[in-house]
């Protein structure tokens, strides 16, 4: 298992984790198998997406909030309600096959930490299972 750190750099961002996630995979010596990313947050998500034009993250973000807005009249007196919803809609947690020690992942494929209520400094446990047999 890795930890990794990604500081975000707005309230509401896509942070492409490829790069930084494939490295942990690599680290792990894991040829083919399972990686399993999560987040231990209550108000970010991981997920796969376009990483190749950043209008796709853009639209994603601006859709997602007029989906759930920031000001919907919640309850919840931190104020960052929105956050929570948005993070589980998307999930805390993905799985990805692993071969030749990296994600395999589609062409335009990367994977994002999405972050909803930065920003922070986020963590992203990454671990990989072994496929039987290698």
């Amino acid at each position: 298992m890795k930890e990794l750190k990604v500081r975000t750099p707005a309230r509401a961002a896509m942070v492409d984790i490829t790069g930084e996630v494939n490295r942990a995979v690599a680290a792990l010596r894991v040829e083919h198998g399972l990686c399993n990313l999560f987040v231990p947050h209550t108000t970010c998500a991981v997920i796969v997406s376009e990483n190749w034009d950043p209008d796709v993250t853009s639209d994603l973000i601006a859709h997602l909030e007029h989906l759930v807005p920031r000001d919907g009249g919640f309850r919840h007196s931190e104020g960052n309600s929105q956050a929570h919803i948005l993070s589980a809609m998307l999930s805390t947690s993905i799985n990805i096959p692993v071969a030749g020690a990296r994600l395999r992942l589609g062409r335009w494929q990367g994977v994002m930490l999405a972050e909803w209520d930065g920003p922070r400094e986020r963590t992203v446990v990454v671990t990989v299972v072994p496929a039987q047999g290698s």
